[in-house]
């Protein structure tokens, strides 16, 4: 398999890379005002989240050229609150010990939820991608937060979004063991996916009448939008990096086997460690020259 880590700016890293040369993008950006990774340009660090989110919507532009008409993008990203000398990320994000925010977001008040993870998902479809889904990512040890007038925040969300109305998705690649036994007749509908590379027509909805649950003649059933996922981190670097075990659906689902992978803020380089494994080439970014030779090093001595 192929990996290809390019040190430098996402966006102009991107504009090197052919159209159409990409079968899926998984990834986590960094978060709005939370940490420094110690690059001039980087993204996180502007002004305003308005700022920040058309910096991001400027990348995902380009990573929709990239991507095959038949691509997806899957876009990790969790939440952070307005303080009074900035926003915070709950105690239990993956960028928790990132700085606290230099100056107050305009247009927030102190305690506000900022809601990035939506305004970006509403930015990128005002921008052309079909937003397709919202998954929960449940993080099971979350970390306990001091806050006494709000829960204990313990999930982040991981957006599907598509390059065009029918796009590949192999649902059976992540399908779920069925734990209930009820035989209720259902009617299932063809998608408008690719699901094992086949093409579902859904211009007149077609319905298919399953008698009896199909789910349980199959022993499996469609994977549901809330995945339980524990954080965990990587000794090379400071903090917690993307869980392997929240990257494999994406990558089973969103790209065939010999598929590429596009991870544009690649970091230490977990999406390139999971593609590794599942048989797919990788193309990957970052900024940070020591976060990019960190990566070609865990890429590098990945197994298959």
């Amino acid at each position: 398999m192929a990996e290809i880590i390019l040190t430098g700016d996402a966006l102009e890293q991107l504009r090197h890379l052919p159209p159409e040369s990409v079968h899926t993008c998984v990834t986590s950006p960094p978060y709005y005002n939370l940490r420094d990774y110690g690059a001039a340009g980087q993204i996180g660090n502007e002004a305003s989240v308005e700022e920040y989110l058309q910096s991001l919507v400027s990348v995902f532009r380009e990573v929709r050229r990239v991507l095959r008409a038949d691509g997806t993008l899957w876009v990790n990203m969790g939440d952070s609150y307005a303080t009074r000398s900035g926003s915070q990320p709950p105690t239990n994000t993956r960028n928790s010990c990132g700085h606290t925010a230099k100056h107050t977001p305009r247009g927030y008040k102190y305690k506000d939820l900022i809601g990035v993870p939506w305004q970006l998902a509403f930015a990128l479809r005002a921008d052309g991608w079909y937003l397709r889904q919202d998954i929960i990512w449940n993080k099971s040890n979350c970390m306990p937060e001091s806050v006494r007038d709000r829960c204990t925040k313990s999930h982040e969300y991981i957006f599907l979004l598509s390059r065009s109305e029918r796009y590949y998705f192999d649902a059976a690649a992540i399908s779920e063991p069925v734990t209930s036994t009820k035989g209720n007749a259902r009617t299932f509908r063809g998608g408008g996916a690719y699901t094992g590379g086949r093409a579902h027509d859904n211009s007149a909805q077609v319905e298919r009448e399953s008698h009896g649950n199909r789910e349980n003649q199959t022993g499996r059933r469609n994977k549901r939008d809330v995945w339980t996922v524990s954080t965990n981190g990587f000794r090379g670097a400071h903090f917690a990096v993307f869980p392997e075990k929240l990257i494999e659906p994406c990558i089973l689902a969103g790209s065939p086997l010999g598929g590429t992978v596009l991870d544009p803020f690649a970091g230490s380089g977990t999406t390139g460690v999971v593609a590794k494994r599942l048989r797919r080439d990788f193309i990957g970014c970052e900024i940070n020259p020591d976060y990019a030779q960190m990566a070609a090093d865990r890429i590098a001595a990945a197994t298959p």
